[in-house]
């Protein structure tokens, strides 16, 4: 069997303690010793910190997925499109679709443009961010419950 690398369990890893860091520390101490509007803001530029984060990291751990992936198909034991592949792709789609196009939407909802609300859109960006927790969550699940590597 091709496991991950140890170096790619160590980042899917890291990673969600990025993701669980922001939801769980970041974002609940900037609202509650800021002024809202300072707090959003703050919060805001942690996203898009975290995001370029993400982005960089799902694809070093894609490149290096799709390597184990087609060294284990060449010799019979899987398919390039293996199921980590598949959890890295989520990422990517919720990171982008969070980031560049949620995000926007909820500055111009902000400023009273746009057709929808800013409670939508923030509700929008929360599920997305946290359907990309999960992905990793089962990613580093996956890749550490794996033998060998």
């Amino acid at each position: 069997m091709h496991a991950a690398p140890a170096w790619a369990k160590a980042l899917a890893a890291a990673w969600f303690g990025l993701l669980a860091t922001v939801a769980f520390v970041a974002a609940p101490a900037a609202f509650a010793t800021l002024a809202p509007a300072d707090a959003g803001r703050y919060v805001g530029r942690v996203f898009v910190v975290e995001a370029w984060t993400s982005l960089a990291v799902a694809l070093l751990l894609l490149f290096g997925e799709q390597r184990r992936a087609r060294a284990a198909a060449a010799a019979g034991e899987g398919s390039v499109m293996s199921t980590a592949t598949l959890l890295v792709l989520g990422t990517l789609f919720c990171t982008v679709a969070g980031q560049f196009g949620v995000a926007p939407m909820i500055d111009a909802a902000r400023a009273g443009q746009g057709p929808w609300s800013f409670g939508a859109l923030h509700t929008a960006s929360t599920v997305l961010f946290a359907i990309k927790g999960l992905l990793v969550l089962a990613l580093a699940w996956r890749w550490h419950a794996a033998r060998g590597g």
